[in-house]
């Protein structure tokens, strides 16, 4: 009895110290919660209004919604590209005319007629004649006037306007409007030349076979570089101004500004217009057929002039299809090709930088 006192006072006075103490200065002293931010949060389930996961009838009912509003897209996408595509390959194996059932079997007959034909030939001479002169004149003249329209000018946007207006008219209209200034001896262009004493230079423009080629491309440039010029401009305007301000403070000049600031960062505009305009150019029609009809003698004859001359006026259907079906397969591996080895580098390369920049 006289020991358990000094011992249960022994006991008791530390234990009540050590745990009331301590429990004391833990709720009095403030404390902030920091949360882990190095784990990534749990992901939420997808729960309905009950709290539960989300029925299966609910989501059968979403990939329902979606599906019919894709419906009419995907029904008018093949009645109007799909089946006529695929109805032009069958007859393209054909001897027809148009008129009732194609019944003459003729295999890669077409095919073959084709790539013997002269005037087709021709027509792929001149679509590359007409590519190379898009690339490598219209696009650095529209390139030239998007930097002088990016610069502080006054009235800019006035000269924009008028340079874009032509491609907002229609080839119809332009082909009539340059068929009179390009009138052989009465047209405005010939008695321009005359008053200033050229008169030489004047007189074929189209109704010469040397000259109808080269006018004609004066006048696609005149119609289509205001389109190229106002993407260049676009992609202009996306380039910080400070990329040009370090360059300047670094000592740089304008060319040198141009050549290691402008063009490099311009790069995927520029190859998206470059591929536009041999889309363009493989399938024009319109324009040349209201101004030239393809002559003469078959000198300004496109791709798609071709299949209307012998589709329309010589009712030779089976081999007017095999040229659109050539087209499409020229477009389609021009497509391709650009998608594989221009496209996805580029638009890695703009993941990339915006993952760098985060």
């Amino acid at each position: 009895m006289t020991h358990s006192t000094p011992s249960t006072h022994s006991t008791s006075t530390p234990s009540t110290h050590s745990t009331s103490t301590p429990s004391t200065h833990s709720t009095s002293t403030p404390s902030t919660y920091v949360p882990d931010l190095g784990k990534p949060p749990d992901p939420v389930p997808v729960t309905s209004r009950a709290g539960g996961p989300a029925p299966a009838s609910r989501r059968l009912r979403d990939w329902l919604g979606a599906f019919v509003f894709t419906v009419p897209a995907l029904v008018l996408f093949g009645l109007l590209v799909l089946v006529p595509m695929g109805y032009a390959i069958y007859i393209s194996f054909f001897d027809w005319g148009g008129f009732g059932s194609p019944t003459d079997v003729t295999g890669f007959g077409n095919y073959t007629r084709l790539f013997k034909d002269p005037v087709f030939l021709g027509d792929l001479w001149r679509g590359g004649l007409l590519i190379g002169f898009s690339v490598v004149l219209q696009l650095p003249f529209a390139l030239a006037m998007a930097v002088l329209l990016n610069q502080k000018l006054r009235g800019r946007a006035v000269y924009r306007m008028l340079f874009f207006a032509p491609y907002i008219l229609s080839e119809v209209i332009t082909g009539v409007l340059f068929g009179m200034i390009f009138a052989p001896g009465e047209g405005l262009a010939d008695k321009v030349l005359g008053a200033v004493g050229l008169d030489g230079l004047g007189g074929d423009w189209f109704a010469g076979r040397n000259t109808v080629l080269p006018t004609l491309f004066l006048v696609m440039t005149w119609k289509y570089f205001g389109f190229h010029m106002m993407l260049h401009l676009a992609g202009l305007q996306g380039i910080p101004a400070e990329l040009h301000e370090a360059g300047r403070i670094d000592g740089a000049g304008t060319w040198q500004r141009f050549r290691h600031i402008t063009l490099p960062l311009l790069a995927p505009t520029l190859r998206i217009s470059a591929f536009l305009s041999v889309v363009f150019s493989i399938q024009l029609f319109d324009l040349v057929w209201v101004i030239t009809t393809g002559g003469p003698d078959h000198a300004s004859e496109t791709m798609a002039i071709s299949m209307v001359q012998y589709g329309f006026k010589r009712y030779q259907m089976g081999y007017a299809s095999a040229i659109s079906v050539v087209m499409f397969l020229i477009s389609l591996v021009f497509a391709l090709a650009y998608q594989r080895f221009v496209l996805r580098r580029d638009t890695e390369g703009a993941i990339t930088t915006m993952r760098a920049n985060r």
